[in-house]
């Protein structure tokens, strides 16, 4: 994997964390206390196709950590599905209804793969069906459960996109959901261009955006192909910012972020 100078450079902020708004397992009171033991003073929460319920406006300060309100959304590019990053969110018509509508159908979506799972390992699961209902709580309730999975067995062999008991769910498209932000953001972004099958293309459809996620914690085969200069000379191109996060789904924020170099731009950008 390629690094330069900036990477190693400690991160002032983290710019992808997840809540139990949707499949994360912090809280928005326990956010100041996880900043400051990873010392950063910024975070941005980014729930999926959900903005936090408890965030009133889009930038505030809690036990003198700033929260970015955000939101992951999913879209269909192609052949493909992306994730947009929105930050400083404002709760315009038009994403109220769209956020609404997906929620509407994760939660459909999460029942159906609840049932199937149950079905599938024979046993019951202890979980809510709720808005904001993800993949990570039916993968941490099967590791939780007498099935023989722990919580990364549970994506690989029993939820993955390819295993049995996956079950896709309804998305708009890129065209959309960029449109939707643009209209209710400061900036948005393209996540973990790594993640996805095509990641030339991902960029490609990065450089209609105002950012690219630059600072990601990439494992495994994701990794081994992420190389951090093909995104920052796409960025240099297309005058997009630099942005990152942990992508935390548990109480770990901090582990990756842009520096200050990269977070100041972003930073006057949201503000």
């Amino acid at each position: 994997m390629t690094t330069n100078s900036a990477e190693t450079d400690a991160p002032s902020a983290d710019l992808h964390i997840h809540t139990t708004a949707s499949d994360g397992l912090l809280t928005i009171d326990e956010l100041p206390e996880v900043a400051h033991k990873a010392g950063i003073d910024t975070v941005a929460v980014t729930d999926h196709d959900r903005i936090h319920p408890e965030l009133a406006t889009p930038v505030s300060t809690k036990g003198a950590v700033t929260i970015i309100r955000g939101i992951e959304l999913r879209v269909s590019a192609g052949d493909q599905r992306l994730d947009l990053l929105g930050y400083a969110v404002r709760r315009t018509d038009s994403l109220i209804e769209l956020t609404t509508s997906i929620q509407q159908n994760r939660k459909k979506r999460g029942a159906a793969m609840v049932d199937a799972v149950e079905s599938y390992l024979d046993i019951s699961l202890d979980i809510d069906i709720r808005k904001g209902l993800g993949r990570p709580d039916i993968a941490r309730a099967i590791d939780e459960s007498d099935a023989p999975y722990d919580y990364s067995d549970a994506f690989s062999e029993v939820i993955g996109s390819e295993n049995p008991c996956y079950i896709q769910r309804d998305i708009p498209s890129f065209d959309t959901g960029a449109g939707v932000l643009a209209d209710a953001c400061s900036v948005i972004g393209l996540a973990h261009p790594f993640r996805y099958p095509d990641p030339a293309a991902a960029l490609r459809r990065a450089e209609k955006l105002d950012a690219v996620e630059r600072y990601y914690p990439y494992s495994g085969q994701n990794a081994d192909r992420a190389d951090p200069v093909v995104i920052e000379d796409v960025a240099t191109n297309a005058d997009l910012l630099l942005i990152g996060g942990s992508d935390a789904h548990n109480r770990t924020v901090g582990i990756t972020g842009p520096p200050p170099a990269d977070f100041e731009p972003f930073a006057t950008r949201v503000s």
